[in-house]
Parts: C-alpha cells; structure tokens; sequence
C-alpha cells in the first residue's frame, strides 16, 4: 500500500496531465484522485490513477491517468446475479494507448505485460487509441491496457461501476 507522502507525489502528476490535457478538475475532485495498485505494490508499472465524477445505477463517467508504461492488468466485468457486467468505451485524450481484447492475437504487440506476471496476461488482439480515438469493451470480455512513453489520459464512459473496492483511497 502506498503511504500518503507517494500518495501525494502521484496525485500532483496527475494533475499535471489533466491539466496538459485541458481537463479543468475541481478541488473536491482534486482530492478524490483514486490510486489503484490493484494490491500489488508496484504502483510505477502496474496501476491506474482516476476521478470519478458520476457513478449512478445507469451509468458512470472517469477521467484516468496512466504513466508512461504503466499497465492496468487483465480482467474482464462479470455479470453477477441480475446485474449486468459493465459495458465501457475507452477515449483517449493525450498519448497512446495499447488495448488488449479478446481476439486473434497480434504477431508483434507494441506492449509487454509488467515482468513476472506474464502468465497473467491471456488476451493479445491489439486495439492503438490515439487522442480522439475510441473503442468499447463490452461484459464479460477480458482485456488489459497500457500507455507508451507519454503516459495517457482517457476517458471512460461506462454503464455502472462496481469496481470501487478495489481503489486506495487518500
């Protein structure tokens, strides 16, 4: 787990690139900046930075932040019960964006899973996001994402998220 001294050091980069980006954030969102190592304390390679704005039972909106090279690592949105699996659509605002979906695998993926957890990391069809680009991923599909050398911004645009509890909080 991160202490609050990294903490604070993380969140002041990622306001960095909301603000590159032109993505005006609030002081109560400033200090809701989400930091996720996914309980794997390597923050730098494996991780995801992120401010909710809305999360209802219909729909929710995230402005994340990925630094250079870092990866959120595979997973997929069940459906559990009644409730749908999550239905999201990625956008990229600044950088490039390495997606990993479910599919025929690419030859020569521009991306490598973070070094030791290579078995973790099933799914290869390669989808590039640039700024203005988009792709949704619907329940149920695996998939994992990095950034290139800038790092990247993207926005998130989903059905409800029950993702929470796996966020640190500040």
């Amino acid at each position: 787990m991160i202490n609050k001294s990294e903490y604070e050091s993380i969140a002041q980069k990622i306001l960095m690139y909301y603000e590159r980006v032109g993505i005006a954030i609030t002081n109560e969102e400033k200090i809701r900046i989400e930091i996720a190592d996914f309980g794997l304390n390597d923050i730098y390679n494996t991780g995801l930075q992120l401010i909710t704005y809305v999360n209802t039972d219909s729909v929710c909106a995230k402005e994340m932040v990925l630094m250079p090279y870092q990866t959120c690592p595979e997973h997929k949105h069940p459906t559990r019960k009644e409730l749908a699996g999550k239905e999201e659509t990625f956008r990229c605002r600044y950088g490039t964006v390495y997606l990993y979906v479910e599919g025929e695998k690419i030859e020569r993926p521009h991306c490598n899973p973070p070094c030791g957890s290579e078995q973790y990391y099933t799914v290869w069809k390669e989808i590039i996001l640039t700024p203005g680009e988009q792709y949704t991923i619907y329940p149920d599909t695996l998939h994992w994402f990095q950034s290139g050398r800038l790092g990247a911004v993207i926005s998130e645009f989903s059905t409800r998220s029950t993702d929470g509890n796996r966020y640190l909080y500040r």
